[in-house]
């Protein structure tokens, strides 16, 4: 695999202000990720079984309607480069969020020592998904942790023209204030977009410092149309 164009787009964001993002609200805005063509081939890929190592139908598992699939090994190039480029910008404000809360900081330099880690702690399983939704469909709020091990950042890019190919379908991040109720917040991506968020909490100010609060994620009902998404793990699952 070349590293083609996804590295330079993933160095095109203003990297400081994600950072100010993620620690205002949990998630932040990425520029274009995919082109249009390549948005096409990877939803293209949704119907070619030997590409995915599983199907998960979320209305029998009650993770809400639709449907998604993970992607086996080895991952599209896009796919597999756009890890390759995000993860070393995420890196940083993993470990700094990390130092903040108090907690270790496992994450090596490189994320293929990193999936390593996983595979050596049993956690072996690709996570890289594809997830397709029709009119009526909806995701339920939820983590995607998947084992002991956890990166606490994770990417989705919609792969669909929000209002031209579908309507509704907004991506959701609900936050577990401390002593305080819920935040809400919805982002409506561009097609071949990214956004950026947080897999399990983010820190925020207390009186004794800092302290985690607790994000989960899940999209709106989709009123109409068709919906992709890439959905990047940046850890391994068992």
């Amino acid at each position: 695999m070349t590293a083609g164009p996804w590295w330079s787009r993933v160095g095109a964001a203003d990297w400081p202000n994600v950072a100010a993002e993620l620690d205002e609200y949990g998630g932040a805005a990425l520029p274009r990720l995919l082109s249009d063509a390549e948005t096409i081939a990877i939803r293209d890929l949704y119907e070619d079984e030997d590409r995915f190592r599983s199907t998960i139908d979320m209305r029998r598992h009650r993770f809400g309607a639709g449907e998604y699939k993970y992607f086996a090994r080895p991952y599209p190039d896009a796919v597999e480069a756009l890890k390759q480029a995000l993860y070393p910008r995420l890196l940083p404000i993993a470990r700094d969020w990390a130092e903040r809360l108090g907690r270790d900081a496992p994450w090596p330099d490189t994320l293929d020592e990193w999936l390593q880690r996983c595979h050596d702690a049993g956690q072996t399983r690709s996570t890289a998904i594809l997830l397709r939704y029709g009119a009526g469909d909806w995701n339920a709020l939820h983590q995607d942790l998947y084992g002991e091990l956890v990166f606490p950042l994770q990417v989705v890019v919609n792969l669909n023209a929000p209002g031209e190919d579908h309507t509704g379908g907004e991506f959701l991040l609900v936050e577990q204030r401390p002593r305080a109720q819920s935040r809400g917040n919805a982002f409506a991506l561009p097609r071949g977009h990214g956004f950026v968020f947080t897999t399990r909490d983010r820190p925020v100010r207390s009186t004794r410092g800092w302290s985690a609060s607790p994000v989960r994620h899940g999209v709106s009902t989709v009123r109409s149309g068709r919906r992709h998404t890439l959905g990047l793990v940046f850890h391994d699952a068992r």
